[in-house]
């Protein structure tokens, strides 16, 4: 099998992932107590004022026939109109996805700068108290819940050193990029980006820094007591050269696989990081909209959200097939 055919395969495995959160998103709505109508009708309305807007949202049309439309339009690109907020819930969703997109990528980011680097130390040194350390380290991020420790976190460098901030967005990254080539200070800007994203990035990030450490360092292990890594070594090249060039290179092909399905993760599960840090994302819109019964901004979300995981998952499995072509013959 060609890589193009590969990843077209993929493509449309991925469209069917897509076409069931729909689906399953659809069909909350029907399962879930309560009304949609409910959320639109005054708590004094007649029979007829509700069957009005019932036939207005087209809630009085067979089961089949309302998930056609709902197809229909997503098609479309119309993702229904929230008559709580009074807008379009396309423009909503992705008013907020940036800003979870961003936190995504930044814990994934920090996550990556610290994980890769302890996980090899480790592993070189076997059996040392650096490998205990990091050990210990990796099984407390993997056992610590993130809502926890951002409360930690504000407590600890927001209200008692007062280093960074406690909540919201402040400056997104966008204005960081026109900083760099505009009239605002770089450095003011930078540092007053990084004073709103390091506590959440780091909340969300330790338990995937935790995982990858032991991803690294199990990987390492494997790779450093292969046959090559002696050959290597017995021509006498540095070991620098033999762990970072050779071994390191060989252990990130699944480290990158994981990587992309925990940066998946990391857009639909920013849920309760966004909460306690009050992130302006599809987290907090998301629990806003449960809370006010919002269906419409609800399912726009869940479906964005899948979306973007089933895309991620698409392209690390381009990225694994273009790194390891014996992917693409299995």
């Amino acid at each position: 099998m060609s890589f193009g055919r590969f990843v077209l395969k993929r493509s449309l495995q991925g469209l069917g992932v897509v076409w069931g959160v729909v689906t399953v998103v659809f069909a909350l709505r029907f399962v879930t107590p309560g009304s949609a109508i409910n959320a639109v009708a005054p708590l004094d309305a007649s029979q007829e004022t509700r069957q009005a807007i019932a036939a207005e949202l087209g809630l009085d049309q067979p089961l089949y026939v309302q998930y056609g439309q709902y197809i229909f339009d997503l098609l479309r690109g119309d993702m229904g109109f929230s008559y709580i907020r009074g807008q379009e819930v396309v423009g909503l969703v992705f008013a907020r996805l940036p800003a979870t997109v961003e936190l995504a990528l930044a814990a994934s980011v920090v996550a990556i700068a610290l994980s890769i680097p302890l996980g090899v130390l480790s592993a070189t040194r076997r059996n040392q108290p650096v490998d205990y350390g990091a050990t210990l380290f990796s099984l407390g991020g993997i056992s610590t819940p993130n809502f926890w420790l951002g409360i930690m976190l504000i407590l600890v460098f927001a209200v008692e050193f007062d280093v960074f901030n406690t909540s919201g967005r402040g400056v997104d990254v966008g204005d960081v990029a026109v900083s760099i080539v505009g009239s605002d200070p770089f450095v003011g800007t930078l540092l007053a980006w990084l004073a709103y994203i390091t506590l959440p990035a780091i909340a969300l990030g330790t338990y995937f820094m935790a995982l990858i450490t032991r991803l690294t360092r199990s990987g390492m292990l494997d790779e450093l007591g292969k046959g090559y890594v002696q050959a290597a070594r017995a021509k006498g090249l540095p070991n620098t050269l033999v762990r970072y060039k050779h071994a390191l290179r060989n252990t990130l092909i699944p480290v990158i696989t994981v990587l992309g399905l925990q940066l998946g993760t990391l857009i639909g599960g920013a849920v309760i990081t966004e909460a306690v840090f009050s992130w302006p994302g599809l987290g907090t819109l998301v629990i806003d909209s449960i809370n006010r019964r919002d269906w419409p901004v609800l399912q726009g979300s869940l479906i964005v959200i899948g979306t973007s995981f089933v895309l991620v998952n698409v392209l690390v499995d381009a990225v694994y097939a273009y790194l390891d072509p014996q992917v693409v013959n299995d």
